[in-house]
């Protein structure tokens, strides 16, 4: 069922428009584009209306260096409340012992857990760039890669799945310093358990970078890594539905040396506003309601992956157990770059990923948001047949989006 969600006008516009009519109109614009094309980026999606209403709070006017309790400034009392809810409601949540809600992004969460658990040089196990790591295992254009020695295990070239043999055999060959596992584009569940057991072996920590499918932990419709992991990075958008920002959780005997790392090692002062704001995310993912939804993203997703593979995409993998598809348009007779520009020119927003084994660029979807707006697996194969037109150019193909888009406007409730 569609979820009461963001409104494309929200509140204070008008004296926004007022004095300063420029920016205005660019917010306006974002909205009016929001809600005449379809959102398929895997790592976006639509807050509630109590997201957004503390996002935009007096909490955004406070400094609050420290921690509840051990601030470097004056006033804190109600910004402390904040912060211990929030935290409080993400042990809940996850089943964790310790959790850090100050890190404004995922890539600050997995900084500070390199901050915490390595040094310069060490070297670490996460899945290669190529196969669909992040920028944050091991990009030399990252503080990952220039920091410390990654090597990079892959995915299977037959079947598309984590290759677990060579994950075990870099491991005993390398002996890293820790284990990552995470992707930003790989659509099945990783194996923590195994993942641990390899860890263990080594003498490695394992990092669970659980950015995308933290939302469908938390409604229970994909498995969690904190009984493996020693620490779990995520954020705080994606399917979780909350504010842009970032999470790490721990077991009690690591929180010292985690919040540590985020402040004072590699953050200042936090965002009130926006860990009250996930304070409110969680709250909500604690709710009936978004289990159901969570689940729904996933059954969408698979109805959307068949639909693809109707089309002539190749899935990667055959399909998916998340809210994340990966496909090759390669069969259709285009690559990844040149379907997004076709789909864009649609009013359908997606992204390019790589593809295993080749030089070439797939593109990367997700259903979360669409799932947000209330559509379902019937509207999951009308997306399809609109990916069909859109990349074979069909004439009214834009104004097809535009009218299914219309039925589940963001603001829909």
């Amino acid at each position: 069922m569609p979820v009461t969600t963001t409104s494309p006008h929200p509140p204070g516009l008008e004296d926004l428009r007022m004095q300063d009519p420029e920016m205005a109109d660019v917010i306006l614009g974002e909205g009016e584009r929001q809600a005449t094309s379809l959102q398929l980026i895997a790592a976006e999606n639509f807050t509630s209306p109590a997201v957004l209403a503390a996002l935009g709070s007096p909490l955004a006017n406070k400094y609050a260096e420290g921690y509840p309790g051990a601030r470097y400034h004056g006033g804190c009392e109600l910004v402390d409340v904040a912060e211990r809810i929030a935290c409080e409601r993400a042990t809940a949540l996850f089943g964790a012992e310790h959790a850090n809600v100050q890190p404004h992004s995922g890539s600050s969460a997995v900084l500070a857990a390199y901050a915490a658990l390595l040094r310069p040089g060490d070297t670490v196990l996460a899945m290669s760039l190529a196969h669909g790591g992040h920028l944050t295992h091991g990009s030399p254009a990252n503080f990952s890669g220039r920091w410390f020695d990654f090597v990079g295990y892959g995915v299977d070239a037959e079947s598309g799945h984590i290759d677990y043999d060579q994950v075990r055999t870099l491991a005993e060959q390398h002996r890293p310093r820790a284990i990552v596992c995470g992707s930003i584009c790989y659509p099945r569940h990783p194996d923590y358990a195994q993942f641990r057991d390899i860890a263990d072996a080594a003498g490695a920590y394992l990092i669970a970078d659980a950015a995308h499918p933290m939302g469908l932990i938390a409604g229970g419709a994909a498995p969690s890594p904190v009984p493996y992991a020693d620490v779990v990075c995520a954020t705080t958008h994606k399917v979780l539905r909350g504010p842009r920002g970032g999470l790490i959780l721990c077991g009690a005997g690591l929180a010292d040396r985690i919040d540590r790392a985020v402040f004072p090692f590699t953050q200042g002062g936090a965002q009130m506003n926006t860990i009250a704001a996930k304070a409110v995310a969680f709250g909500e993912a604690a709710a009936p309601a978004f289990a159901a939804y969570a689940h729904q993203v996933v059954d969408n997703a698979r109805r959307l992956a068949g639909a693809l593979a109707g089309q002539g995409f190749t899935v990667i993998t055959g399909g998916t157990d998340t809210h994340v598809i990966t496909a090759d348009p390669g069969p259709i007779g285009i690559g990844g770059p040149q379907a997004r520009a076709r789909l864009a020119a649609a009013n359908i927003v997606v992204d390019t990923c790589p593809l295993p084994y080749g030089n070439e660029r797939g593109i990367r979807l997700g259903t979360a948001a669409v799932t947000t707006q209330g559509m379902g697996v019937a509207q999951m194969a009308e997306i399809a047949s609109l990916f069909g037109a859109a990349l074979r150019e069909v004439p009214g193909t834009r104004e097809e989006v535009r009218k299914l888009a219309g039925r589940f406007p963001p603001s829909s409730s």
